[in-house]
C-alpha cells in the first residue's frame, strides 16, 4: 500500500461516512474506489465492512443516549438477518470479480435512481402519525423480509438502508426515527457475522479498514453538522453524480467512450 492509496482511502472514508449521515449511500463510494486501488472484489467488500461495522456502533450509542433502544425487536429482526448474511457473504466470495463489479453497477444505479426518487417520503410517518403495528403476523412478515435484508447485506451492503426503511415503514407502520435506531442495531448485528466470513476466508485489508473507518468517523460528525445546518439536497446531488461515474467505470464504459 502506497502513501497515496493511504491518503485516498481516508478522504474517501470521509466522503462515504459523510453521505451516509446526510443522504445515505456511502458505500456506493467506498467499495468502488476500494476496487479501483487494486482490490479484488471480495477483498474490497469485506474491507468495507470494517469501517461500516465501526460507524454502527458508534451510531448504536447515540440514539441509545437519545432514549431510542430496542434491543428485544432489533434481536428478533437481527436472528433472521445474520442467517441471510452468512448465505450472502458466502455467495458474494464466490462470484468472479468481473461477475461481482457488474452486479455492483447495476445496484449503484439502481440505488441512484432511489437517491433521486426518494420512495420513502411516501410511506414513512412522523413521531406524531405513528400507527405502530406488531402483532404475530407482522412480526412474521418481518422476519421473513429481514432474511431477505441480510442477504442482501452480507451479499453487497450499499443501499440496504432504503430497503430497511421500506420494510419496517410497510410491515410496522413506525416513525423514520426509531426505524433508524432498528436499522444500525440490526445491520450491526448482521455486519458482524457477515464481516466473520470474510475475515476467515482472507477477505479483508486491514489497514484499508481501519483507515476507511477512521474516515468515516470523521465524515460521520461532518455530516451531522452539515445536517443540521442545509439538509441533504447538495450531498444527493454529489452522491448521484458520484455513482453515475463509478458505476460506468465497472462496467468499463470509459473504455468504449475512449476515456
Amino acid at each position: 500500500m502506497t502513501e497515496t492509496q493511504a491518503i485516498l482511502i481516508f478522504i474517501v472514508g470521509i466522503v462515504a461516512g459523510f453521505a451516509n449521515v446526510v443522504g445515505g449511500g456511502g458505500s456506493l463510494i467506498s467499495m468502488p474506489v476500494l476496487i479501483f486501488a487494486g482490490l479484488p472484489s471480495a477483498v474490497a467488500n469485506g474491507t468495507n465492512r470494517v469501517a461500516l461495522m465501526v460507524q454502527n456502533i458508534v451510531a448504536i450509542s447515540y440514539f441509545r443516549q437519545k432514549g431510542f433502544f430496542y434491543p428485544k425487536l432489533s434481536i428478533m429482526l437481527g436472528v433472521p438477518a445474520v442467517l441471510g448474511s452468512i448465505v450472502g457473504a458466502k455467495f458474494a466470495i464466490s462470484l468472479s470479480d468481473e461477475m461481482f463489479n457488474t452486479i455492483l453497477a447495476v445496484i449503484m444505479v439502481m440505488v441512484a435512481v432511489l437517491i433521486v426518487w426518494r420512495p420513502e417520503k411516501y410511506f414513512i410517518k412522523s413521531d406524531n402519525e405513528e400507527t405502530e403495528k406488531f402483532g404475530p403476523a407482522r412480526l412474521t412478515m418481518a422476519s421473513l423480509a429481514f432474511f431477505g435484508v441480510g442477504f442482501y447485506g452480507g451479499f453487497i451492503q450499499a443501499g440496504v438502508g432504503f430497503i430497511i426503511i421500506a420494510a419496517l415503514s410497510l410491515i410496522t407502520g413506525m416513525s423514520l426515527v426509531k426505524i433508524n435506531s432498528l436499522k444500525v442495531f440490526v445491520v450491526a448485528i448482521y455486519m458482524l457475522s457477515s464481516l466473520l466470513i470474510f475475515v476467515f476466508s482472507g477477505n479483508v485489508h486491514w489497514m484499508l479498514g481501519l483507515l476507511l473507518a477512521a474516515g468515516n468517523a470523521i465524515g460521520a460528525y461532518l455530516g451531522s453538522a452539515f445536517a443540521v445546518a442545509k439538509g441533504d439536497r447538495w450531498i444527493r446531488v454529489f452522491l448521484v453524480v458520484s455513482v453515475v461515474i463509478m458505476a460506468g467505470k465497472l462496467l468499463g464504459l470509459h473504455e468504449l467512450l475512449g476515456f
